[in-house]
């Protein structure tokens, strides 16, 4: 059992959740990673080589920045961590960066990505020309055509973009795609997975590369407040990266809130959601047993979100475990509600969020906040790459 949410026993569970369910084929690369990934982290050359892109390309450390307006609209102090202030305008660089030091020390020439809303397979492609290494990115067709501009992007990069024209053809198609590109090439490439799922020990990996987000809001909030304490996290969750991060230097402080917000798309019961606490059951998808959007005889239901990077049936299983243990809270926001707080946040704070942050600011006004609480919403990605989505709503 683990002794800290932080990370997981060593076969990769959080109580019941994670594990290494993969083809004959991986076992090798997966085996590898699982080897080497924590010694190559601690490697005194590594972490100063990380730590300096993420200081000099990335442009870390990303504001703390308070948002007054919404604080006086809310009756509390808002905290916005602003990772739309990032090189490629998300969270995704600080896994990408990580993971491409990983797989070139692993000596590995290829990488492979999945992508939905299209920010990791920037992410991806931006570290891939950064090393000078061959990049794949598989894609939903559908997300193709709704992040067009991350897209062109990649192209841009140098990075090939394979549509995945399978089942919804979405976030959950194109990692079905790039697992198969894997199986297929497991002697040279390695797969940059881009949320806390997939196998042991991809969870655990991604959200020590992205831990890096409630490291620095513990210090600015010191700074800022006298305290390092918030009393509220708040991030949006599809496979849950972001949340994860935000969340990780403060998981095991009971006392601090963590907020986690799902895509309930056209309403939680509607047939056209991806609220995966809400409807799923414990099952195995993409190589770890989590909670899962399923059928009764277990076959995937199709989620649906206006925002392509929480279109996902599953969730990681480090927020599975969070939600199982009641650890962390998990609500839902409608695309109609993130629509509106899209519009909202923009007017009243002038930062344009992405679809997926607008999902955790819809659910503020139903904290009943008090007006000695401090929160910290994750700024995950900014909004430049759904401007055609918001364009429909003007």
């Amino acid at each position: 059992m683990v002794t800290t949410y932080q990370q997981p026993d060593a076969q990769g569970y959080y109580g019941q959740f994670g594990g290494a369910y993969i083809p004959e084929m991986l076992h090798r690369n997966v085996a590898e990673l699982r080897e080497q990934y924590l010694t190559i982290m601690q490697e005194p050359d590594f972490k100063a080589e990380f730590e300096a892109l993420l200081k000099d390309y990335v442009g870390r450390p990303t504001p703390l920045f308070h948002a007054e307006r919404l604080s006086e609209e809310l009756g509390a102090t808002i905290f916005l961590k602003r990772e739309d202030l990032c090189h490629t305008g998300a969270h995704k660089i600080n896994n990408t960066i990580g993971q491409i030091l990983l797989a070139r020390r692993l000596g590995k020439t290829r990488i492979i990505a999945e992508t939905g809303a299209g920010q990791h397979g920037v992410a991806t492609a931006t570290v891939c020309a950064l090393k000078g290494m061959q990049c794949i990115v598989y894609m939903g067709e559908k997300d193709i055509e709704r992040q067009a501009p991350n897209v062109a992007r990649m192209k841009m990069l140098g990075a090939t973009v394979v549509p995945a024209i399978s089942g919804s053809k979405t976030l959950k198609d194109a990692t079905n795609e790039a697992i198969r590109d894997w199986i297929n090439n497991p002697h040279d490439t390695h797969y940059i997975i881009g949320s806390v799922v997939g196998p042991h020990p991809y969870p655990d990996m991604v959200a020590r590369f992205q831990s890096v987000i409630s490291k620095e809001t513990r210090q600015q909030l010191l700074e800022k407040t006298g305290t390092e304490l918030p009393t509220h996290v708040v991030a949006c969750v599809g496979g849950g990266s972001n949340a994860a991060g935000a969340f990780y230097h403060f998981l095991d402080e009971k006392e601090v809130k963590l907020v986690a917000v799902e895509a309930a798309g056209h309403g939680v019961h509607t047939g056209m959601s991806a609220a995966t606490t809400q409807l799923g059951k414990p099952g195995i998808l993409h190589g770890s047993k989590s909670l899962l959007m399923q059928t009764a005889d277990g076959q995937v239901i199709e989620p649906h979100s206006i925002s392509a990077g929480l279109d996902y049936p599953g969730i990681g299983p480090l927020h599975a475990y969070l939600f199982e243990s009641r650890r962390g809270v998990f609500l839902s926001a409608t695309d109609e509600e993130a629509l509106a707080s899209a519009f909202h946040v923009s007017k009243t704070e002038g930062i344009i969020p992405a679809l997926e942050t607008a999902h955790a600011f819809a659910i503020l006004d139903k904290l009943n906040l008090k007006s000695t609480d401090r929160v910290v919403v994750c700024l995950s990605g900014r909004g430049d790459k759904d401007l055609a989505t918001y364009m429909q709503h003007l």
